[in-house]
C-alpha cells in the first residue's frame, strides 16, 4: 500500500467539484460541493449518535436504505438543523443534485455543515448545481474539500493505492472538521470513494470497523455533532473479484480504509479550532483493547491537560488524572508516561510516581507542533491511540461569535 495524489477522485470513475453558490457570506470561499461516480456503487455510511440530527442525515440514511448510491451534495456555511422546513430542503438537494448530474435522486448522499437553527436558502444552490455538474473533473479533489470546509484552516484529502486479488485498487477522501469535534460513529463530514468490488453489507463492515480505531478515538473540544456523517462509495471500477468478509482481500481492503480515515482524523485534530499542536496519545499494556481505548480518549479529552500541551507544562500528573477517571480497568502504580516529539522524549512518571527529567527538554520536546503522550500501562497485550490538539485562546475568540 503506498499514499496516492488525487483525495476524493483518486479511484477510477470518479469526479468532483466544488464552487462558492451564495450561502457564505464570504464570497472568497467555495460553500457546494458535489462527488459522482461514472457507475452505480454499493454505499455505506455512518452518522452522528447525537439525537439532534441534521436534517440531511434524515434523508441520506433513507436513500442508502437500498446499500446504494451515485453521487454526493453538500453545502457549507448552513448545517440545516433544527429547522421546520429542514427534511424538504435536503430532499431538494438531492433532487436538484439528480437533475443536474443525471442520476436519481434517491441515489444521492446530501449533508450539511454550518450554523445551526438557520433556514438554509435553496435558490442558491438550485442556481449553482447545474453550473457546478459541468465543473466536475478528475482534478476536482481539492475544490470539494475546500468546499465543506467551516472554520478549517486547511483543506483534508488522502489517498492510497493497494492490491487485491491481483488488481490495483484506489481508495480516497476528503474530510472536514475542526470545532464541534468529539465523534461517537464518525466524523464532521467524510466522503470516501474506492473502485474497488464490495457488496454494501460488506462495505459497511469495513467502515465500522475503520472508524472505531480512527474517527472514534479523535476530540477537539469533547462536542458531538449534529451533522456528522462519514459515506463510503464503491463502483467497482477496478474489476477484482468482489471482497468477502474474513478473506485476505477483506483484509487488505480494510488496511487501506483504516489508513484513509487516520490520516484524515490526524488532519481533523491538528487543525482543531485555535490549536497549535497535534496530541497522540499511545496507549499499551492494557488488558482489554476498550480500557486502552478509553484512557487513551481519556487524556486527549482533558481540558486541563489540553491547556497545559498549549503552554509545553510538562504536567504529567494531569495525564494521570484523567486515566484515573476514564473508566478503564487500570492499576494506577504500573503506569508510565513519557512525552515524545521530532525534539527527542522526556520521561515524567513511573510506575504510578514522579521521577526527575530535565524541565529544559520537557520544554524543547512540548514546543513541537505534534506530541506523542506515551502510556504504559503493564496490565496486559492491548494498544490504542487517540488524536486531539491543545486548547488555546482562540478557540474561545473563534466560538465566542461564531454565529454572529
Amino acid at each position: 500500500m503506498k499514499h496516492i495524489e488525487g483525495g476524493v477522485t483518486a479511484a477510477k470513475g470518479f469526479l468532483a467539484g466544488g464552487m462558492y453558490c451564495g450561502i457564505r457570506k464570504n464570497k472568497t470561499k467555495p460553500d457546494l460541493c458535489m462527488i459522482l461516480s461514472e457507475k452505480d456503487c454499493t454505499a455505506a455510511a455512518a452518522f452522528t449518535s447525537n439525537l439532534v440530527k441534521g436534517a440531511p442525515i434524515l434523508v441520506s440514511k433513507k436513500n442508502l436504505a437500498n446499500g446504494h448510491a451515485r453521487a454526493v451534495i453538500a453545502n457549507s456555511g448552513n448545517a440545516n438543523t433544527c429547522n421546520a422546513d429542514g427534511v424538504e430542503k435536503a430532499e431538494k438537494m438531492c433532487a436538484i443534485a439528480g437533475a443536474a448530474l443525471g442520476v436519481e435522486p434517491s441515489d444521492v448522499v446530501v449533508a450539511s455543515t454550518g450554523v445551526i437553527g438557520q433556514v438554509l436558502p435553496i435558490e442558491p444552490i438550485e442556481e449553482a448545481a447545474p453550473v457546478l455538474a459541468k465543473q466536475l473533473s478528475r482534478d476536482g479533489s481539492s475544490m470539494a474539500a475546500k468546499a465543506i470546509m467551516t472554520t478549517d484552516t486547511v483543506q483534508k484529502e488522502a489517498a492510497v493505492e493497494l492490491e487485491i486479488g491481483g488488481r490495483i485498487v484506489r481508495m480516497g477522501g476528503i474530510a472536514k472538521g475542526s470545532g464541534m469535534i468529539h465523534p461517537n460513529m464518525c466524523t464532521m463530514l467524510c466522503f470516501v470513494t474506492t473502485d474497488a468490488v464490495i457488496g454494501s453489507e460488506t462495505l459497511d463492515k469495513a467502515l465500522h470497523e475503520a472508524i472505531g480505531d480512527t474517527f472514534n478515538m479523535v476530540s477537539i473540544d469533547g462536542d458531538t455533532s449534529t451533522n456528522d456523517t462519514i459515506a463510503v462509495l464503491a463502483n467497482g471500477m477496478a474489476e477484482n473479484s468482489e471482497i468477502l468478509p474474513g478473506t485476505p482481500a477483506y483484509e487488505e481492503f480494510l488496511k487501506g480504509l483504516k489508513e484513509i480515515c487516520k490520516t484524515l482524523s490526524k488532519m481533523l485534530a491538528k487543525d482543531g479550532e485555535g490549536a497549535t499542536k497535534l496530541l497522540v496519545c499511545k496507549t499499551k499494556g492494557a488488558k482489554t483493547e476498550k480500557d486502552a481505548k478509553k484512557v487513551a480518549k481519556g487524556v486527549i479529552c482533558s481540558t486541563l491537560f489540553k491547556a497545559a500541551m498549549f503552554g509545553a507544562d510538562a504536567n504529567w500528573g494531569r495525564v494521570l488524572c484523567a486515566i484515573g477517571y476514564s473508566g478503564a480497568e487500570v492499576d494506577i502504580e504500573k503506569v508510565d508516561v513519557s512525552f515524545s516529539s521530532r525534539a527527542g522524549q522526556v520521561d515524567v512518571c513511573r510506575m504510578g510516581a514522579g521521577i526527575d527529567f530535565s524541565e529544559d527538554l520537557a520544554k524543547k520536546v512540548l514546543s513541537e507542533d505534534e506530541i506523542d503522550v506515551l502510556v504504559t500501562l503493564r496490565d496486559g497485550d492491548c494498544a490504542a491511540e487517540a488524536y486531539g490538539c491543545d486548547l488555546t485562546y482562540d478557540y474561545v475568540k473563534i466560538n465566542g461569535d461564531y454565529r454572529t
